[in-house]
Protein backbone atom coordinates (compact mmCIF):
# COMPACT_ATOMS: atom_id res chain seq x y z
CA UNK A 1 0.00 0.00 0.00
CA UNK A 2 2.82 2.59 0.99
CA UNK A 3 3.94 1.61 -3.09
CA UNK A 4 0.49 2.38 -4.36
CA UNK A 5 0.36 5.51 -2.26
CA UNK A 6 3.83 6.85 -3.23
CA UNK A 7 3.08 6.35 -7.07
CA UNK A 8 -0.16 7.82 -6.66
CA UNK A 9 -1.98 4.38 -7.61
CA UNK A 10 -5.57 3.52 -6.48
CA UNK A 11 -7.08 0.43 -5.34
CA UNK A 12 -9.69 -1.96 -7.13
CA UNK A 13 -13.20 -2.32 -6.02
CA UNK A 14 -14.19 -4.96 -8.26
CA UNK A 15 -12.05 -7.42 -10.40
CA UNK A 16 -13.93 -9.08 -13.46
CA UNK A 17 -12.28 -11.17 -15.63
CA UNK A 18 -12.82 -13.33 -18.65
CA UNK A 19 -10.03 -15.90 -19.22
CA UNK A 20 -9.50 -17.02 -23.15
CA UNK A 21 -11.93 -19.58 -24.82
CA UNK A 22 -9.42 -22.27 -23.99
CA UNK A 23 -11.80 -25.18 -24.28
CA UNK A 24 -13.40 -23.83 -27.88
CA UNK A 25 -10.18 -23.28 -29.45
CA UNK A 26 -8.53 -26.67 -28.64
CA UNK A 27 -12.10 -28.96 -28.90
CA UNK A 28 -12.92 -26.91 -32.09
CA UNK A 29 -14.32 -29.36 -35.05
CA UNK A 30 -11.75 -27.54 -37.30
CA UNK A 31 -8.90 -28.51 -35.13
CA UNK A 32 -6.22 -26.58 -33.93
CA UNK A 33 -2.35 -26.51 -33.71
CA UNK A 34 0.03 -26.89 -31.59
CA UNK A 35 1.39 -23.43 -31.82
CA UNK A 36 -2.15 -21.90 -31.75
CA UNK A 37 -2.98 -24.08 -28.69
CA UNK A 38 -0.39 -22.36 -26.85
CA UNK A 39 -1.12 -19.07 -27.47
CA UNK A 40 -4.88 -19.53 -26.32
CA UNK A 41 -3.51 -20.40 -22.94
CA UNK A 42 -4.49 -17.08 -20.94
CA UNK A 43 -1.41 -15.94 -18.54
CA UNK A 44 -2.37 -13.07 -17.22
CA UNK A 45 -6.57 -13.70 -16.49
CA UNK A 46 -5.57 -16.52 -13.70
CA UNK A 47 -2.69 -14.38 -12.52
CA UNK A 48 -5.43 -11.48 -11.68
CA UNK A 49 -7.86 -13.68 -10.61
CA UNK A 50 -5.58 -15.13 -8.33
CA UNK A 51 -4.49 -12.12 -6.89
CA UNK A 52 -8.11 -10.61 -6.04
CA UNK A 53 -9.10 -13.97 -4.65
CA UNK A 54 -6.72 -14.03 -2.29
CA UNK A 55 -7.62 -10.10 -1.14
CA UNK A 56 -11.26 -11.19 -1.72
CA UNK A 57 -11.42 -8.65 2.01
CA UNK A 58 -11.50 -5.85 -0.08
CA UNK A 59 -11.71 -7.14 -3.28
CA UNK A 60 -14.83 -8.14 -5.54
CA UNK A 61 -13.53 -11.42 -7.97
CA UNK A 62 -16.27 -12.46 -10.59
CA UNK A 63 -15.20 -15.00 -13.35
CA UNK A 64 -18.94 -16.71 -13.82
CA UNK A 65 -21.40 -13.59 -15.90
CA UNK A 66 -24.03 -15.46 -14.10
CA UNK A 67 -22.86 -13.39 -11.16
CA UNK A 68 -23.22 -10.37 -12.99
CA UNK A 69 -26.74 -9.74 -11.71
CA UNK A 70 -25.80 -10.54 -7.74
CA UNK A 71 -22.94 -8.45 -8.23
CA UNK A 72 -24.52 -5.35 -8.80
CA UNK A 73 -27.47 -6.08 -6.62
CA UNK A 74 -24.08 -6.26 -3.94
CA UNK A 75 -22.99 -2.96 -5.11
CA UNK A 76 -26.36 -0.69 -4.95
CA UNK A 77 -26.92 -2.25 -1.16
CA UNK A 78 -23.44 -1.10 -0.18
CA UNK A 79 -23.38 -4.66 1.80
CA UNK A 80 -20.26 -5.58 3.57
CA UNK A 81 -20.80 -9.26 3.29
CA UNK A 82 -17.65 -11.55 3.65
CA UNK A 83 -19.89 -14.59 2.93
CA UNK A 84 -20.65 -13.43 -0.50
CA UNK A 85 -16.71 -12.01 -1.35
CA UNK A 86 -16.08 -15.60 -0.09
CA UNK A 87 -17.93 -17.57 -2.14
CA UNK A 88 -17.01 -15.16 -5.58
CA UNK A 89 -13.15 -16.34 -4.38
CA UNK A 90 -13.77 -20.06 -3.90
CA UNK A 91 -15.75 -19.77 -7.28
CA UNK A 92 -12.49 -18.00 -9.03
CA UNK A 93 -10.29 -20.13 -7.38
CA UNK A 94 -12.03 -23.44 -8.73
CA UNK A 95 -12.31 -21.81 -12.09
CA UNK A 96 -8.99 -21.23 -12.10
CA UNK A 97 -8.18 -25.03 -11.04
CA UNK A 98 -10.59 -26.13 -14.19
CA UNK A 99 -8.60 -24.11 -16.71
CA UNK A 100 -5.82 -25.10 -15.56
CA UNK A 101 -6.70 -28.77 -15.78
CA UNK A 102 -7.98 -28.56 -19.06
CA UNK A 103 -4.21 -26.88 -20.31
CA UNK A 104 -2.70 -29.88 -18.61
CA UNK A 105 -4.85 -32.47 -20.25
CA UNK A 106 -4.35 -31.39 -23.75
CA UNK A 107 -0.72 -30.81 -23.14
CA UNK A 108 -0.69 -34.28 -21.70
CA UNK A 109 -2.04 -35.89 -24.92
CA UNK A 110 -0.27 -33.63 -27.31
CA UNK A 111 3.32 -34.28 -26.19
CA UNK A 112 3.11 -37.76 -24.16
CA UNK A 113 0.25 -39.20 -25.52
CA UNK A 114 -0.21 -42.15 -22.57
CA UNK A 115 -3.81 -42.06 -21.79
CA UNK A 116 -3.07 -42.20 -17.99
CA UNK A 117 -0.87 -39.48 -16.00
CA UNK A 118 0.59 -39.64 -13.05
CA UNK A 119 -1.96 -37.66 -11.46
CA UNK A 120 -5.72 -36.79 -13.28
CA UNK A 121 -8.66 -33.95 -12.32
CA UNK A 122 -11.69 -33.82 -14.17
CA UNK A 123 -13.19 -30.56 -14.47
CA UNK A 124 -16.67 -30.97 -13.33
CA UNK A 125 -19.28 -28.33 -12.38
CA UNK A 126 -22.73 -28.69 -10.71
CA UNK A 127 -25.67 -28.37 -13.30
CA UNK A 128 -28.22 -29.55 -10.85
CA UNK A 129 -29.64 -30.50 -7.50
CA UNK A 130 -31.85 -33.66 -7.74
CA UNK A 131 -34.89 -34.57 -5.69
CA UNK A 132 -32.50 -37.27 -4.36
CA UNK A 133 -30.48 -40.23 -5.79
CA UNK A 134 -31.34 -43.65 -6.32
CA UNK A 135 -34.00 -44.16 -3.32
CA UNK A 136 -35.47 -41.03 -1.63
CA UNK A 137 -33.69 -40.93 1.54
CA UNK A 138 -30.25 -40.36 -0.61
CA UNK A 139 -29.50 -36.69 -1.12
CA UNK A 140 -27.79 -36.12 -4.84
CA UNK A 141 -27.18 -33.86 -7.49
CA UNK A 142 -26.21 -33.76 -11.58
CA UNK A 143 -22.22 -32.63 -12.27
CA UNK A 144 -21.08 -32.26 -15.79
CA UNK A 145 -17.92 -32.64 -17.07
CA UNK A 146 -16.90 -28.83 -18.02
CA UNK A 147 -14.30 -29.37 -20.57
CA UNK A 148 -17.60 -31.45 -22.59
CA UNK A 149 -20.05 -28.49 -21.84
CA UNK A 150 -18.70 -25.60 -22.93
CA UNK A 151 -18.24 -27.28 -26.78
CA UNK A 152 -21.47 -28.49 -26.24
CA UNK A 153 -20.53 -32.31 -26.70
CA UNK A 154 -22.75 -35.41 -27.31
CA UNK A 155 -24.24 -37.63 -24.55
CA UNK A 156 -27.20 -37.41 -22.14
CA UNK A 157 -24.99 -34.73 -19.97
CA UNK A 158 -26.01 -32.19 -22.83
CA UNK A 159 -28.79 -33.22 -23.66
CA UNK A 160 -31.59 -30.66 -24.63
CA UNK A 161 -34.77 -31.20 -22.46
CA UNK A 162 -37.85 -30.46 -24.36
CA UNK A 163 -40.75 -31.15 -22.10
CA UNK A 164 -41.60 -33.36 -18.89
CA UNK A 165 -40.51 -33.51 -15.27
CA UNK A 166 -37.17 -32.91 -14.22
CA UNK A 167 -34.46 -35.63 -14.71
CA UNK A 168 -34.16 -37.79 -11.39
CA UNK A 169 -30.86 -39.90 -10.64
CA UNK A 170 -32.21 -42.86 -12.19
CA UNK A 171 -33.18 -41.40 -15.29
CA UNK A 172 -30.09 -39.91 -16.22
CA UNK A 173 -28.04 -43.56 -15.53
CA UNK A 174 -31.22 -45.17 -17.75
CA UNK A 175 -31.02 -42.74 -20.51
CA UNK A 176 -27.36 -42.75 -20.48
CA UNK A 177 -27.76 -46.64 -21.34
CA UNK A 178 -30.18 -46.33 -23.82
CA UNK A 179 -28.42 -43.36 -25.63
CA UNK A 180 -25.00 -45.82 -25.27
CA UNK A 181 -26.69 -48.82 -26.98
CA UNK A 182 -28.46 -46.90 -29.84
CA UNK A 183 -25.68 -45.31 -30.51
CA UNK A 184 -23.84 -48.46 -31.52
CA UNK A 185 -26.62 -49.12 -34.59
CA UNK A 186 -25.75 -47.31 -38.01
CA UNK A 187 -29.31 -48.84 -39.43
CA UNK A 188 -32.17 -47.05 -37.87
CA UNK A 189 -32.81 -48.48 -34.29
CA UNK A 190 -34.86 -48.29 -31.01
CA UNK A 191 -33.62 -49.56 -28.18
CA UNK A 192 -35.78 -49.66 -25.06
CA UNK A 193 -33.97 -49.54 -21.60
CA UNK A 194 -35.37 -50.65 -17.65
CA UNK A 195 -32.88 -50.24 -15.26
CA UNK A 196 -30.17 -49.85 -17.84
CA UNK A 197 -30.37 -53.17 -19.07
CA UNK A 198 -31.78 -53.59 -23.15
CA UNK A 199 -34.68 -55.42 -23.11
CA UNK A 200 -35.85 -54.35 -26.49
CA UNK A 201 -33.71 -53.79 -29.06
CA UNK A 202 -34.60 -53.65 -33.30
CA UNK A 203 -33.29 -52.51 -36.51
CA UNK A 204 -35.16 -51.75 -39.42
CA UNK A 205 -35.25 -49.59 -42.59
CA UNK A 206 -38.97 -48.32 -41.25
CA UNK A 207 -38.25 -46.87 -37.64
CA UNK A 208 -42.20 -47.49 -36.91
CA UNK A 209 -41.70 -51.30 -37.31
CA UNK A 210 -38.04 -51.37 -35.54
CA UNK A 211 -39.99 -49.60 -32.21
CA UNK A 212 -42.44 -52.02 -32.60
CA UNK A 213 -40.23 -55.22 -32.80
CA UNK A 214 -38.48 -53.65 -29.66
CA UNK A 215 -41.50 -52.99 -26.99
CA UNK A 216 -42.75 -56.79 -28.40
CA UNK A 217 -39.11 -58.39 -27.29
CA UNK A 218 -40.24 -57.65 -23.82
CA UNK A 219 -43.72 -55.39 -23.16
CA UNK A 220 -43.64 -55.83 -19.37
CA UNK A 221 -40.32 -54.65 -19.42
CA UNK A 222 -40.83 -52.07 -21.62
CA UNK A 223 -43.25 -50.37 -19.74
CA UNK A 224 -42.08 -47.24 -17.63
CA UNK A 225 -38.78 -47.82 -19.45
CA UNK A 226 -36.97 -45.32 -21.45
CA UNK A 227 -36.95 -45.34 -25.50
CA UNK A 228 -34.11 -44.17 -27.79
CA UNK A 229 -33.62 -43.72 -31.53
CA UNK A 230 -31.16 -43.15 -33.37
CA UNK A 231 -32.77 -41.26 -35.93
CA UNK A 232 -35.23 -38.38 -36.21
CA UNK A 233 -38.81 -38.56 -34.35
CA UNK A 234 -41.65 -37.25 -36.73
CA UNK A 235 -44.92 -36.83 -36.51
CA UNK A 236 -45.74 -40.50 -37.69
CA UNK A 237 -43.13 -42.10 -34.98
CA UNK A 238 -44.56 -39.40 -32.66
CA UNK A 239 -48.28 -40.84 -32.98
CA UNK A 240 -47.10 -44.37 -32.92
CA UNK A 241 -45.28 -43.80 -29.43
CA UNK A 242 -48.48 -41.75 -27.92
CA UNK A 243 -50.86 -44.60 -29.26
CA UNK A 244 -49.27 -47.72 -28.81
CA UNK A 245 -51.09 -50.65 -26.82
CA UNK A 246 -49.23 -52.93 -24.98
CA UNK A 247 -48.66 -56.54 -26.97
CA UNK A 248 -49.48 -58.17 -23.27
CA UNK A 249 -52.91 -57.18 -23.62
CA UNK A 250 -53.86 -55.04 -26.73
CA UNK A 251 -55.92 -52.08 -24.28
CA UNK A 252 -52.63 -50.56 -22.46
CA UNK A 253 -51.60 -47.50 -23.34
CA UNK A 254 -47.56 -47.81 -23.02
CA UNK A 255 -45.78 -45.57 -20.74
CA UNK A 256 -42.49 -44.62 -20.72
CA UNK A 257 -40.35 -42.39 -18.46
CA UNK A 258 -38.05 -40.79 -21.34
CA UNK A 259 -37.77 -40.67 -25.04
CA UNK A 260 -34.54 -39.23 -26.31
CA UNK A 261 -33.56 -39.22 -30.31
CA UNK A 262 -30.80 -36.79 -32.12
CA UNK A 263 -33.76 -34.78 -33.83
CA UNK A 264 -37.47 -33.60 -33.39
CA UNK A 265 -39.61 -32.60 -36.29
CA UNK A 266 -41.83 -29.58 -35.16
CA UNK A 267 -45.26 -31.84 -35.51
CA UNK A 268 -43.49 -34.89 -34.25
CA UNK A 269 -42.46 -32.81 -30.66
CA UNK A 270 -46.00 -31.45 -30.89
CA UNK A 271 -47.40 -34.60 -30.87
CA UNK A 272 -44.90 -36.18 -28.21
CA UNK A 273 -45.47 -33.58 -25.75
CA UNK A 274 -49.01 -34.28 -25.86
CA UNK A 275 -48.51 -37.77 -24.90
CA UNK A 276 -48.35 -37.05 -20.97
CA UNK A 277 -47.23 -34.05 -18.77
CA UNK A 278 -44.19 -35.98 -17.17
CA UNK A 279 -42.84 -37.48 -20.55
CA UNK A 280 -38.99 -36.44 -20.41
CA UNK A 281 -38.15 -35.33 -24.26
CA UNK A 282 -34.65 -35.62 -24.33
CA UNK A 283 -32.42 -34.26 -27.77
CA UNK A 284 -28.84 -35.68 -27.73
CA UNK A 285 -25.93 -35.60 -29.66
CA UNK A 286 -23.86 -38.50 -30.47
CA UNK A 287 -21.18 -39.63 -27.67
CA UNK A 288 -17.54 -38.33 -28.00
CA UNK A 289 -15.42 -41.92 -28.45
CA UNK A 290 -12.07 -42.13 -26.94
CA UNK A 291 -12.59 -40.80 -23.39
CA UNK A 292 -11.81 -42.36 -20.01
CA UNK A 293 -14.32 -44.58 -18.48
CA UNK A 294 -14.31 -43.61 -14.21
CA UNK A 295 -15.87 -45.71 -11.46
CA UNK A 296 -14.93 -45.00 -8.02
CA UNK A 297 -14.42 -47.42 -5.30
CA UNK A 298 -13.81 -47.36 -1.71
CA UNK A 299 -10.51 -44.98 -1.57
CA UNK A 300 -10.05 -44.35 -5.44
CA UNK A 301 -10.95 -44.48 -8.69
CA UNK A 302 -10.72 -47.03 -11.44
CA UNK A 303 -9.95 -45.21 -14.94
CA UNK A 304 -10.73 -47.49 -18.50
CA UNK A 305 -10.50 -47.12 -21.92
CA UNK A 306 -14.56 -47.14 -23.23
CA UNK A 307 -15.62 -50.28 -24.74
CA UNK A 308 -16.44 -48.15 -27.92
CA UNK A 309 -15.23 -51.72 -30.74
CA UNK A 310 -17.79 -51.96 -33.04
CA UNK A 311 -18.36 -54.99 -35.54
CA UNK A 312 -16.10 -53.72 -38.29
CA UNK A 313 -13.02 -53.76 -35.39
CA UNK A 314 -13.77 -57.63 -34.72
CA UNK A 315 -13.06 -61.02 -36.41
CA UNK A 316 -15.91 -63.37 -36.43
CA UNK A 317 -14.02 -66.35 -36.83
CA UNK A 318 -16.06 -69.60 -37.58
CA UNK A 319 -14.53 -72.59 -35.66
CA UNK A 320 -17.49 -75.02 -36.18
CA UNK A 321 -17.61 -77.79 -39.03
CA UNK A 322 -20.63 -76.24 -39.83
CA UNK A 323 -20.57 -72.07 -41.34
CA UNK A 324 -23.03 -69.64 -40.93
CA UNK A 325 -25.38 -68.24 -43.64
CA UNK A 326 -25.22 -64.66 -44.56
CA UNK A 327 -28.60 -63.95 -42.54
CA UNK A 328 -26.95 -65.95 -39.39
CA UNK A 329 -23.84 -63.77 -39.46
CA UNK A 330 -25.66 -60.60 -39.34
CA UNK A 331 -27.91 -62.04 -36.79
CA UNK A 332 -24.71 -62.96 -34.98
CA UNK A 333 -23.11 -58.96 -35.35
CA UNK A 334 -26.10 -57.41 -34.22
CA UNK A 335 -27.04 -59.72 -31.01
CA UNK A 336 -22.89 -59.03 -30.12
CA UNK A 337 -23.59 -55.05 -30.49
CA UNK A 338 -26.54 -55.76 -27.48
CA UNK A 339 -25.07 -58.23 -25.61
CA UNK A 340 -21.99 -55.15 -25.27
CA UNK A 341 -24.89 -53.43 -22.97
CA UNK A 342 -26.24 -56.19 -20.44
CA UNK A 343 -25.30 -56.74 -17.22
CA UNK A 344 -23.07 -59.54 -17.01
CA UNK A 345 -23.54 -62.37 -16.98
CA UNK A 346 -25.16 -61.49 -20.33
CA UNK A 347 -26.60 -63.37 -22.80
CA UNK A 348 -28.66 -62.06 -25.86
CA UNK A 349 -30.74 -64.05 -28.58
CA UNK A 350 -31.49 -62.15 -31.69
CA UNK A 351 -33.13 -62.55 -34.92
CA UNK A 352 -33.73 -60.67 -38.23
CA UNK A 353 -32.07 -57.66 -36.15
CA UNK A 354 -34.23 -58.05 -33.08
CA UNK A 355 -33.55 -58.49 -30.00
CA UNK A 356 -35.60 -62.09 -28.95
CA UNK A 357 -34.88 -62.28 -25.83
CA UNK A 358 -31.44 -61.67 -23.02
CA UNK A 359 -30.61 -63.00 -19.87
CA UNK A 360 -28.68 -60.46 -16.70
CA UNK A 361 -26.56 -59.99 -13.99
CA UNK A 362 -26.77 -63.73 -12.91
CA UNK A 363 -23.96 -64.91 -10.98
CA UNK A 364 -23.90 -68.28 -13.60
CA UNK A 365 -24.25 -68.03 -17.25
CA UNK A 366 -26.54 -70.80 -17.32
CA UNK A 367 -28.85 -69.40 -15.52
CA UNK A 368 -28.67 -65.97 -17.57
CA UNK A 369 -29.33 -68.47 -20.56
CA UNK A 370 -32.24 -69.80 -19.28
CA UNK A 371 -33.97 -66.48 -18.87
CA UNK A 372 -32.93 -65.42 -22.51
CA UNK A 373 -34.25 -68.93 -23.72
CA UNK A 374 -38.13 -68.16 -21.74
CA UNK A 375 -37.88 -64.64 -23.53
CA UNK A 376 -37.41 -65.79 -26.57
CA UNK A 377 -39.77 -68.86 -26.79
CA UNK A 378 -40.81 -70.49 -30.14
CA UNK A 379 -38.77 -67.65 -32.12
CA UNK A 380 -35.69 -69.22 -30.98
CA UNK A 381 -35.56 -71.88 -33.79
CA UNK A 382 -32.65 -70.49 -36.15
CA UNK A 383 -31.49 -67.57 -33.95
CA UNK A 384 -28.30 -65.82 -32.87
CA UNK A 385 -26.84 -66.04 -29.38
CA UNK A 386 -23.88 -63.76 -28.29
CA UNK A 387 -22.33 -64.27 -24.69
CA UNK A 388 -20.28 -61.73 -23.63
CA UNK A 389 -17.68 -63.78 -22.00
CA UNK A 390 -16.48 -67.49 -22.90
CA UNK A 391 -18.59 -70.62 -21.24
CA UNK A 392 -17.03 -72.55 -18.68
CA UNK A 393 -18.24 -75.83 -19.49
CA UNK A 394 -20.36 -77.15 -22.64
CA UNK A 395 -21.74 -80.56 -22.24
CA UNK A 396 -24.71 -80.38 -19.93
CA UNK A 397 -24.49 -77.07 -19.36
CA UNK A 398 -24.93 -73.27 -21.15
CA UNK A 399 -23.93 -75.01 -24.74
CA UNK A 400 -25.57 -77.87 -24.75
CA UNK A 401 -28.99 -76.36 -23.48
CA UNK A 402 -28.27 -73.50 -26.27
CA UNK A 403 -27.88 -76.08 -29.15
CA UNK A 404 -31.08 -78.37 -27.85
CA UNK A 405 -33.23 -75.16 -28.10
CA UNK A 406 -32.80 -75.04 -31.72
CA UNK A 407 -30.39 -72.12 -31.79
CA UNK A 408 -28.40 -71.40 -35.34
CA UNK A 409 -25.32 -69.49 -33.95
CA UNK A 410 -23.51 -68.86 -31.07
CA UNK A 411 -20.93 -66.01 -30.61
CA UNK A 412 -18.88 -65.97 -27.78
CA UNK A 413 -15.25 -64.68 -27.19
CA UNK A 414 -13.85 -67.81 -26.33
CA UNK A 415 -10.52 -68.41 -24.80
CA UNK A 416 -12.03 -71.52 -22.11
CA UNK A 417 -9.79 -74.36 -21.76
CA UNK A 418 -12.80 -76.08 -22.49
CA UNK A 419 -13.06 -74.31 -25.69
CA UNK A 420 -12.73 -77.67 -28.08
CA UNK A 421 -16.16 -78.96 -25.53
CA UNK A 422 -18.01 -76.03 -26.77
CA UNK A 423 -16.97 -76.60 -30.46
CA UNK A 424 -17.88 -80.54 -30.07
CA UNK A 425 -21.35 -79.49 -28.58
CA UNK A 426 -22.03 -77.60 -31.43
CA UNK A 427 -20.70 -79.45 -34.18
CA UNK A 428 -22.77 -82.34 -32.50
CA UNK A 429 -25.87 -80.58 -32.67
CA UNK A 430 -25.00 -78.93 -36.78
CA UNK A 431 -24.77 -75.17 -34.73
CA UNK A 432 -22.34 -72.76 -36.00
CA UNK A 433 -20.22 -71.32 -33.60
CA UNK A 434 -17.63 -68.46 -33.62
CA UNK A 435 -15.22 -67.14 -31.63
CA UNK A 436 -14.38 -63.08 -31.39
CA UNK A 437 -11.43 -62.77 -28.92
CA UNK A 438 -12.84 -59.88 -27.01
CA UNK A 439 -14.99 -59.96 -23.83
CA UNK A 440 -17.63 -57.61 -23.11
CA UNK A 441 -17.47 -57.77 -18.97
CA UNK A 442 -20.27 -55.09 -17.75
CA UNK A 443 -20.08 -54.77 -13.85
Amino acid sequence: MEALNKHGIGTFDVVVVNLYPFYDKVTSTEGISFEDGIENIDIGGPAMIRAAAKNHKDVLIVVDSQDYPALLEFLKGNHNDQQFRIKLAWKAFQHVASYDSAVSEWLWKQTVGDKFPPSLTVPISLKSLLRYGENPHQKAAFFIDKSLSEVNAGGIATAIQHHGKEMSYNNYLDADAAWNCVSEFKNPTCVIVKHTNPCGVASRDDILEAYRLAVKADPVSAFGGIVAFNTEVDEALAKEIREFRSPTDGETRMFYEIVVAPSYTKKGLEVLCGKSKTLRILEAKMNEKGKLSLRQVGGGWLAQDSDDLVPEDIQFKVVSEKNPPESELRDAEFAWLCVKHVKSNAIVIAKNNCMLGMGSGQPNRLESLRIALRKAGDEVKGAALASDAFFPFAWKDAVEEACESGIGVITEPGGSIRDNDAIDCCNKYGVSLLFTNVRHFRH
